[in-house]
């Protein structure tokens, strides 16, 4: 089982592994992670490996993350390369800029499932936009007024926070899940939730697994984008980051 190091601390850039195997897809299996792998709409995240090789200072390109097995990470090299050895010392280094700006629109898609407060069927983040997929027969009337909202939760800068409850407590709270037809992973005991704002202030509290900024503010200002009508019932929504 891998070490999630970006569970422990999402702004972390830096951090040491040691290589615990290899794939036979030629991936690095390791024994902690810095890069958080594909999954929940969010992409696996992409940097740099760096090590102490017999003949001088190494390096590879990652250009992601996916989960592997018994609860492992493994990191995709962006091309073929020799593999550092199992049992090698490696320093992690994120693209952070990559991370910070997922970070940025997955919270902001929660919002979005504030504001729009309908179940959702689906999702997808980028660096540069979201979306979400809602149960919804018919598109807005006023998007003006959605996107204005969102940035008044923006504004009001709130933290964001985790918790953790246990698989029977969530069963006995169906509601705190917003998605239609994927429950979060359950058992390993517990189940994670993002809580947005606290006591009275709260606005929102949901099972997720993906990394988020600290406060609302960080997010900066939203831009909602195309409302594509992806069925009778069905209408997907846009998100951006204006910078």
């Amino acid at each position: 089982m891998t070490d999630l190091l970006f569970r422990h601390d999402p702004y972390m850039r830096e951090a040491e592994t040691i290589v615990t195997g290899h794939t036979d897809e030629g991936g690095i299996v390791v024994d902690a992670s810095l890069f958080y792998p594909t999954g929940g709409g969010q992409p696996g995240d992409s940097g740099t490996l760096y090590w102490q090789g017999a003949s001088g200072p190494s390096s590879i390109g990652i250009a992601t993350a996916v989960k592997g097995a018994d609860r492992s990470i493994v990191l995709v090299p962006s091309e073929p390369a020799a593999l550092p050895p199992v049992g090698t010392s490696l320093v992690q280094a994120l693209d952070w800029d990559r991370r910070h700006r997922h970070m940025r629109v997955h919270t902001a898609l929660h919002l979005l499932s504030v504001v729009i407060a309908l179940p959702i069927s689906g999702g997808q983040i980028s660096a540069e936009k979201g979306r979400l997929d809602f149960d919804m027969p018919e598109a807005p009337a006023n998007r003006e007024a959605i996107e204005e909202a969102l940035n008044v939760l923006v504004e009001e800068d709130l933290p964001v926070t985790e918790d953790w409850i246990s698989d029977e407590e969530l069963r006995a709270n169906p509601a705190l899940v917003k998605t239609m037809s994927v429950m979060p992973p359950m058992g390993a005991g517990q189940v994670r939730l993002i809580r947005i704002g606290s006591g009275e202030s709260q606005i929102d509290v949901q099972p997720c697994g993906g990394t988020h900024v600290a406060r609302l503010g960080e997010i900066g200002r939203l831009r909602l984008g195309k409302i594509e009508k992806k069925g009778a019932q069905n209408r997907r929504v846009y998100l951006h980051l204006d910078s």
